[in-house]
């Protein structure tokens, strides 16, 4: 069994950090537990230098490795097109499965935008013509719609989407490898839309900083190999494609309707109330992620269909540990915490996912383990996120809280 984050990004993309860099990309997947990353942004000149420089060709599993860690060819492009006189912006993750064919795919798309001005660039052709042009060069080349329900950049965003694969990909649509259902939703949401149910539900961390790898995953059991990866996705194998890693959906920044700049969060119904208005601003409000599920779905919330991926829902280690010790996740307590399960204990998903009950409670403080506990349990309380803005967890109630302080004096 091994773990699987195929979508990420160097420090070559905007708003990511410096320390998006091939070290510390290791250092923090042995943190996590991940075996397989994806490169991210190969299209970048010197990313793709900086690959060739610090990691070394298995050429036979189809990836690149450095220290056990393995790394797949991976980039997100961001498809910005005019289609039946409508604007479009789509982005969609391209997987390769040598060096090679990775350049041939650079020097294609380098004839549809500028792949120096950004680690995601921005190119002028459409999702058909992007899948044409990647399978003339290899069929071994996978293709992922990414994020698919963000409201902006995305394959059915309410902003700047389609409504149906076929719009999209034309007679290309049977030849994607997989949907990436993004941090605002989760496989059983997909599986109220029964257009969606020939395709594999990935999920990857589209992370920015190294600390943020693995928030969301795949877990599979085949060979650490390229070629059985995409033949497991390809076939929704449940035998080799056992899992996905899932963020509670309501924590990401798109689940909710709203507006960020008024701090107006609303429920699908709540935003019909207000016929999709702003009550404080009057302007149109974001669309979010439950709601155009709900209106592009044709089934009913809790169907599972046959042969479905199994997913496993998560919170982060830090964040637990921040909601255990009632600070911010970003303080310097919290990373020493951290720092110190990892240490001690292992790699984090192995944690969050495996260790059992007894086991927790003797490595871990007591509130962190009853917090690793809650969440497998789904027993978490969430402010969903909108318009930009992620969600607010809880995993302790006020009330508990308010116990155990007085319990002090």
């Amino acid at each position: 069994m091994f773990i699987a984050d195929f979508h990420i990004h160097s420090r070559f993309s905007r708003a990511t950090s410096s320390e998006m860099n091939i070290p510390q990309l290791v250092r923090w997947a042995k943190k996590k537990g991940i075996n397989l990353v994806g490169t991210g942004d190969f299209t970048h000149h010197l990313w793709l230098q900086e690959i060739k420089n610090n990691l070394e060709r298995a050429e036979k599993e189809g990836f690149l490795v450095r220290e056990g860690v393995y790394f797949i060819l991976s980039v997100e492009v961001s498809n910005i097109f005019s289609q039946n006189n409508r604007s479009y912006r789509v982005h969609n993750v391209i997987m390769a499965p040598s060096l090679k064919v990775a350049g041939e795919i650079n020097r294609m798309l380098s004839f549809y935008g500028n792949l120096a001005s950004d680690g995601r660039p921005i190119l002028s052709m459409s999702c058909q013509r992007l899948a044409e042009e990647l399978f003339k060069i290899s069929p071994q080349i996978m293709l992922i719609p990414a994020h698919i329900w963000t409201p902006w950049y995305s394959l059915f965003g309410s902003n700047s989407g389609f409504n149906s694969l076929e719009e999209a990909f034309g007679k290309y649509t049977d030849k994607i490898t997989a949907l990436e259902t993004g941090l605002s939703s989760d496989p059983p949401m997909n599986w109220r839309w029964s257009a969606l149910d020939n395709f594999a539900l990935v999920s990857n961390s589209d992370a920015h900083s190294p600390s943020r790898l693995g928030r969301e995953a795949n877990v599979f059991s085949t060979y650490l190999n390229y070629w059985q990866i995409k033949e497991a996705l390809e076939k929704k194998d449940k035998e080799k494609f056992l899992f996905t890693i899932e963020m509670f959906p309501q924590e990401g920044k798109y689940h909710y309707d709203g507006h960020r700049n008024c701090n107006i969060r609303l429920s699908p119904a709540q935003r019909k109330e207000y016929r999709g208005i702003c009550p404080v601003c009057g302007r149109p409000l974001t669309v979010g992620v439950l709601s155009r599920v709900e209106e592009l779905g044709d089934r009913a919330e809790g169907f599972m269909p046959p042969g479905s991926i199994d997913y496993r829902s998560l919170i982060p280690l830090d964040e637990i540990i921040a909601e255990a010790r009632g600070v911010k996740k970003g303080s310097r307590q919290v990373e020493r915490q951290y720092e110190e399960i990892i240490s001690d204990v292992g790699a984090e998903i192995k944690i969050l996912l495996q260790l059992e009950r007894e086991k927790l409670f003797s490595c871990l403080p007591a509130k962190v383990a009853e917090g690793i506990l809650r969440v497998r349990e789904r027993k978490v309380k969430i402010k969903p996120g909108f318009d930009g803005e992620y969600g607010e967890i809880g995993i302790f109630d006020e009330e508990e809280e308010n116990k155990q302080q007085m319990s002090l004096f």
